[in-house]
């Protein structure tokens, strides 16, 4: 069979793998291929799918290469050089039921096991995995939701524990500045209980907790480091990509993302199966409900809670749901280095500390601590702070750094400063949360850990014409020039009073 060499392109695909065909290749006719066609890859006892591209310049590459995206490369495991095949590859079995399932159909637990593997071979191409999501989320029924939250725990790592209780805490988003588990995880390893803190990096938002952690520390640990860490020190606070947790997840998460997908039934499957294959026995979950949030109406919460409840009871796991108030910003900073400088200020019992970020982690805490068996009823909160005003939090927050080791680089609060100013006098009476989280990101972050927006005001707040309601930071000038300009057509804030 003819082979062709392997070559590593340095090219980001986007969670996408992709593989480069020379059109001017003697071994294999590009014609044959058509572009954006998906092909089977094997070589060296591997064997990877992946979508091609027909490339005509020169220069890129050899006639007799096969050139493959960084994801790519990352899959397939092999070195520049190792001789391939290719051919076209056949559709996954479990397309039938994607196909079934866009035709109304409930699945059965073994079809969506089936199509959890299929997705993390990365079998699926991105327009079979948007049908799979826009079809579930016309109509999923709640068993259905149980056996996808199932089938994605099981395919990929499972991290275990010793010990009964194993605790942790979740957020599901959309709220700018809620970095509550950079305090309760020191809280609660600071009292006694487990709590391996898995977190995931930002795709659409200003930052996820990985990312503003890795301002302090490291947050790259691997689950034998994380073990130790975690035995040392009760708890840590850490990115979950190294410990492939439910990694069926992070590809449908990859598409819904762009599309605005985000249905309770795929948001309850994503963040439970993601939770099981951590380990979680216990977990507290934060609901923030609000006009710009994820949920906006009591009713779509008490949905979600029981949908929730209904699952976690099911699959194992002891979950409390606790809604918030999602109405504005929590804290003043959106972006990593700033909201670490609202977490240390908490901590630190800096009077500058924002008390909305205190109370509501706080409150979390308290519910978290409310897992321990030798802990009274109703003394969570209490516990939560004593541990935070003693300094015991911060002191375990500080050996949490130094065990996860030092970041991989110094962030600095961005340079470039524009301020945006109320338009007239009056009372704050709305925020945009949406609005915020996309100026911050236009502005660089996460990606630039000190870029980002330091929020001025709260609703209630009295303003003067001209008085600053919010700093953009940026540290690229084509990011600073994107910021300014969206927050120029729309800043976010309603101000209600004279005109």
């Amino acid at each position: 069979m003819s082979s062709l060499r392997l070559k590593k392109l340095g090219i980001d695909t986007c969670h996408e793998t992709v593989a480069f065909l020379a059109r001017r290749c003697p071994l294999y006719r590009a014609e044959e291929f058509v572009a954006l066609a998906r092909i089977e890859i094997t070589g060296g006892g591997r064997r990877i799918v992946a979508t091609l591209n027909i490339v005509d310049d020169e220069s890129i590459m050899e006639a007799d290469e096969l050139g493959l995206s960084l994801l790519a490369h990352r899959h397939l495991g092999l070195p520049d050089g190792t001789p391939v095949q290719i051919s076209q590859a056949t559709p996954p079995p479990s397309l039938d039921h994607v196909r079934a399932k866009i035709d109304g159909a409930v699945l059965s637990p073994e079809a969506y096991r089936a199509i959890a593997q299929d997705l993390v071979a990365h079998r699926y191409s991105k327009m079979e995995i948007a049908a799979f999501l826009i079809a579930s989320a016309r109509f999923t029924t709640a068993p259905e939701v149980l056996s996808l939250t199932r089938a994605m725990a099981s395919v990929g790592g499972k991290l275990v524990w010793d010990g009964d209780v194993i605790v942790d805490k979740h957020c599901i988003g959309g709220i700018p500045g809620n970095r509550t588990s950079m305090i309760v995880v020191p809280i609660v390893a600071a009292h006694g209980l487990k709590i391996p803190k898995t977190s995931s990096r930002a795709i659409t938002s200003p930052a996820g907790t990985a990312d503003t952690m890795e301002v302090l520390a490291r947050v790259d640990v691997g689950p034998d480091e994380m073990r130790e860490i975690v035995a040392a020190e009760n708890g840590c606070l850490v990115w979950g990509g190294h410990a492939n947790l439910s990694p069926a997840d992070d590809v449908l998460i990859s598409v819904e993302r762009p599309l605005a997908i985000d249905t309770p039934e795929q948001m309850v499957a994503s963040i439970l199966s993601k939770k099981l294959a951590a380990g979680s026995t216990h977990l507290v979950l934060d609901l923030p409900v609000g006009p710009t949030a994820k949920l906006r109406s009591r009713e779509s919460f008490v949905r979600l809670r029981k949908l929730f409840e209904y699952i976690a009871d099911e699959v194992g796991l002891n979950a409390v749901v606790i809604g918030t108030d999602g109405s504005q910003p929590v804290g003043r900073g959106i972006g990593p280095w700033l909201e670490v400088r609202d977490v240390m200020q908490v901590l630190d019992r800096d009077p500058a500390a924002p008390r909305d970020l205190e109370e509501r982690a706080l409150l979390l805490a308290g519910h978290v601590l409310e897992f321990d068996p030798a802990l009274r009823g109703g003394r969570g909160i209490v516990r939560a702070r004593e541990l935070l005003e003693s300094g015991a939090a911060a002191r375990k927050m500080r050996q949490l750094m130094k065990a996860q080791g030092p970041p991989p680089k110094t962030a600095t609060l961005g340079s470039l400063r524009h301020d945006v100013v109320a338009p007239r006098d009056g009372v704050v009476e709305a925020v945009d949360c949406l609005r915020l989280a996309r100026i911050a990101r236009l502005a660089g972050a996460p990606i630039d850990k000190g870029a980002g927006v330091d929020f001025f005001k709260k609703i209630g707040d009295p303003v003067e014409k001209g008085e600053p309601l919010y700093r953009i930071h940026a540290a690229f000038e084509a990011d600073f020039r994107f910021a300014s300009k969206f927050a120029s057509e729309g800043d976010g804030v309603t101000i209600a009073g004279p005109i």
